[in-house]
């Protein structure tokens, strides 16, 4: 295994973006023609896209949604299958929170997963109490 490299990036293979998201359970439907374009416009559009490489293979990611003036959150961070436990996950949003800082964006939020809370924690994260997520129901 090669030093795992982390870079902010505006464009990603986007093949490799879609294993991710299909490893991590967050891509469940059919691929179409469209699928690749999607994940390319998923990476180009976000505020801040953040991949962990090792040589050439794309093996984690993260990306932050933001106007890129305030508020900032934390989304899709995750990890192959076969490269977690080994702080890859946690290097990301590091590498993430350091780009924001750098922006002067201090308010990061993210909504963990069930059984990642102490990932989080552990990073420097609280749990906001007295506030719960919504998602719109269609």
């Amino acid at each position: 295994m090669n030093q795992i490299e982390y870079r902010i990036v505006k464009n990603a293979a986007p093949d490799k973006i879609l294993d991710l998201y299909r490893q991590a359970g967050w891509w469940t439907e059919q691929d179409t023609p469209d699928s690749l374009d999607f994940i390319s416009r998923i990476i180009s559009h976000t505020y801040c896209f953040a991949i962990a490489l090792d040589g050439e293979r794309i093996i984690g990611m993260g990306r932050i949604i933001s106007d890129g003036v305030s508020d900032a959150y934390i989304q899709d961070v995750t990890v192959q299958q076969d490269y977690r436990r080994q702080g890859i996950g946690q290097q990301i949003i590091r590498t993430l929170v350091k780009h924001l800082k750098g922006n002067d964006i201090t308010w990061i939020g993210l909504i963990s997963e069930p059984g990642y809370q102490s990932f989080y924690e552990n990073l420097g994260f609280s749990r906001m109490e007295g506030y719960t997520p919504f998602l719109l129901k269609e």
